[in-house]
């Protein structure tokens, strides 16, 4: 029986994916160094069903052993294992031939069913990765929905097919576009970006497709356009749910057949070119209102690739800051600027809507606005400082009021969309907690008073005052319902009952 082979120099992780695989049923070897997993093949030890290996160890790099792996046994799937999730790493791994990325801390469930998937089938061969651009990766995060952008990215890396990035103003869309042309077969040719929504609607078609001289009043000679630019390389239309309906119509052809014309010309010209469009609009409601051909969204969203936003991703607001603000000094000619932990925990609070733009543009503001080195909450700008509330809760009204909106309409409001507001209320909070204009409830009794006497009274104004019903719907006993309205003092906020009451009612 073939078994799971596991390189790590730590030993911990070694011990935990053991006894994983053990619980499973599937034979398991251990390493703590690279050379040791070759030694091991070349000595003639039949080779494992699947190899799961760290990315940084002492001695080979688990990429030097893919690399190594992929020329003796190019079949055999290697999942590659690291703390240091960034875009470079996931893309040399997945360019090397790893059949998955997986970045710790991982979930054992999780990892014990990617080893069992990658048992299940073979690992198609992928050309080993070309030695990588010195410098600082163009993106970076270390959240969740981060690692699947870049496990999107590395995927496509052998790929040339048309892309469609998704996301909100500010979030990276061009930043991800740029990335996939680099780690694509068309990096050597031009990466051509224009903005559709910044130029107007006369300009441009011949701003895309060029034109003729004489083809219009002004044209006193022949212009390329980005096509002709772009050739062999990759095309990235910006805003593209703003394109005007007769310009789509011939974006529409050239995805089809692949041929174009200048404006005013006769002359048809092929296109070697990958498409990779951006919106922050919701294109498939655009289609239904009329306003974007449904023909082309089809051609255009043949991989979508959705960037969350920075309010989802608040994990890398520190590593971000500190980036930009390294970075603006350097522009600038001076020391890197730091946050206290106060001002930190702050920026990470706040809902950023204009994504890492903002943050980028806040941390050059900070560069040089900032009195000191040392940038505390008071050193904010002050339209910061006022979006979101940062003194205490003074009463359980108040907290209730969060509450309830927070929980809002039953189907209206999405669970992620209530906890983000809640996380951000908390974060809030716990800035002052301890202070001496803290409530003296404290954080979580507050917010629980708050929750219970929210879900309580929605229950008994949905029930009509019923309180059988209202707990049998909450999921809770007669006794509890009842204690909890005491507790809480609901008893005054109780809707009356209906005139005509059941036996059974309360």
């Amino acid at each position: 029986m073939k078994s799971v082979w596991v390189v790590d120099d730590d030993q911990s992780i070694r011990w935990v994916l053991e006894k994983a695989l053990e619980r499973a049923g599937i034979s398991q070897r251990s390493f703590d160094h690279a050379n040791d997993v070759i030694n091991a093949l070349d000595a003639g030890d039949p080779p494992p069903q699947v190899l799961i290996s760290d990315i940084r160890m002492p001695g080979p790099s688990g990429l030097d052993l893919l690399a190594r792996i992929k020329t003796l046994l190019p079949d055999l799937p290697v999942i590659i294992m690291t703390a240091y999730s960034d875009l470079e790493s996931a893309v040399a791994a997945f360019q090397g031939g790893a059949f998955e990325y997986l970045a710790k801390p991982f979930d054992v469930d999780q990892a014990l069913a990617l080893i069992q998937r990658a048992m299940a089938q073979s690992a198609k061969p992928l050309p080993i990765a070309a030695e990588e651009e010195a410098g600082v990766p163009e993106i970076q995060g270390h959240a969740p929905a981060m690692q699947e952008v870049f496990r999107a990215i590395g995927r496509l890396s052998n790929s040339s097919a048309t892309v469609m990035i998704t996301g909100e103003s500010g979030s990276g869309k061009e930043l991800v576009a740029r990335a996939l042309h680099r780690h694509s077969p068309r990096a050597k040719k031009p990466f051509i970006a224009i903005n559709t929504a910044a130029i107007p609607k006369d300009l441009l078609e011949s701003e895309l497709f060029g034109h003729e001289r004489g083809a219009f009043t002004g044209a006193a000679t022949q212009r390329r356009g980005r096509f002709e630019e772009a050739d062999g390389g990759t095309l990235f239309l910006d805003e593209i749910g703003d394109m005007p309906s007769e310009l789509q119509t011939r974006l529409l052809r050239v995805l089809s057949d692949g041929h174009y014309y200048r404006v005013g010309g006769h002359q048809s010209i092929k296109s070697n070119v990958r498409v990779i469009a951006a919106t922050h609009q919701n294109l498939e409601e655009r289609v239904r209102q009329g306003l974007f051909r449904e023909d082309l969204f089809h051609r255009l969203n043949v991989i979508r690739l959705r960037l969350p936003a920075l309010k989802e991703r608040r994990e890398d607001i520190p590593d971000l800051t500190v980036h930009f603000l390294a970075r603006s000094a350097k522009e600038l000619g001076g020391e890197p600027k730091q946050l206290t932990p106060a001002a930190m925990s702050y920026l990470a609070s706040l809902p950023f809507p204009g994504n890492v733009r903002q943050l980028e543009n806040l941390c050059h503001w900070l560069t040089v606005m900032a009195p000191g080195q040392t940038v505390d909450l008071n050193d904010l700008p002050l339209e910061l400082r006022q979006e979101q509330v940062v003194a205490p809760v003074k009463s359980e009204a108040t907290v209730s009021g969060m509450a309830t909106a927070w929980a809002g309409t039953p189907g209206a409001v999405s669970h992620a969309h209530w906890t983000d507001a809640l996380a951000e209320t908390v974060d809030a909070l716990l800035l002052t907690a301890g202070t001496a204009n803290a409530d003296e409830e404290g954080v979580h009794e507050s917010l629980m008073h708050a929750f219970e006497r929210t879900l309580i009274s929605r229950a008994l104004h949905h029930t009509g005052g019923r309180r059988i019903e209202a707990a049998q719907l909450l999921g809770i006993g007669r006794n509890t319902i009842t204690r909890k309205i005491q507790e809480l003092k609901l008893d005054e906020d109780t809707p009356a009952k209906p005139a005509h009451t059941t036996a059974h009612s309360v």
